[in-house]
């Protein structure tokens, strides 16, 4: 019987975790990272600073944390990208699912646009540029010519400048959502094309 009770314990303990990460982001947020301590992070969550420091001793560790749980997704699908053939369905799959992670993130993405001087000391830079990176792998064909591999980062940085650019422009968020995802498919499936041409 024990295997449930844990079960149920682990999820709850999750649970907790998720709050703290949350409540920090708002904290963040609201008053920036610099001057938010971890005392007022319990405070609003209503917990001691005993019951904070179980899951996280510091700042610098909720962050970290954050960005490895938010980012798990971006790196299941480079995974799964590089175990696909480079077909137009695949990629048009991988920017589908990568607006998604990037949407379910978004909060955390604005973190790291507010405070990059903190991001790049906590080395997170370095992870998302690594990320970054093995997306751009998977969406480009290794023997396409120049300009349809800048398509393909360009659909990429389409979707990254949907969650922050284009907050601004009137619209429906929904609707914008899909103006940019429409955009960067058009552009993978134009260097698609471009690299498949001559065969």
């Amino acid at each position: 019987m024990g295997g449930t009770m844990d079960g149920t314990k682990q999820r709850r303990r999750g649970n907790t975790r998720q709050r703290i990460q949350d409540v920090a982001l708002e904290l963040f947020a609201e008053q920036g990272y610099e001057k938010t301590s971890l005392r007022e992070i319990a405070e609003r969550l209503d917990v001691t600073k005993a019951a904070l420091y179980y899951h996280f001793k510091t700042k610098e560790e909720i962050i970290v944390s954050l960005f490895e749980d938010l980012t798990k997704p971006i790196e299941e699908l480079i995974e799964w990208g590089r175990q696909q053939p480079h077909t137009l369905a695949t990629k048009q799959e991988i920017v589908r699912r990568y607006g998604q992670a990037l949407q379910d993130a978004a909060p955390l993405f604005r973190f790291m646009q507010e405070n990059q001087a903190t991001v790049r000391e906590l080395s997170i830079g370095e992870m998302f540029k690594s990320r970054m990176l093995g997306m751009r792998d998977i969406v480009i064909d290794p023997d396409a010519a120049l300009v349809d591999q800048v398509r393909c980062v360009s659909a990429l940085f389409t979707l990254h400048a949907g969650m922050f650019v284009l907050r601004d422009l009137e619209g429906d968020p929904e609707d914008k959502q899909e103006a940019v995802l429409e955009v960067a498919i058009d552009l993978i499936t134009q260097a698609h094309q471009g690299a498949h041409k001559t065969r």
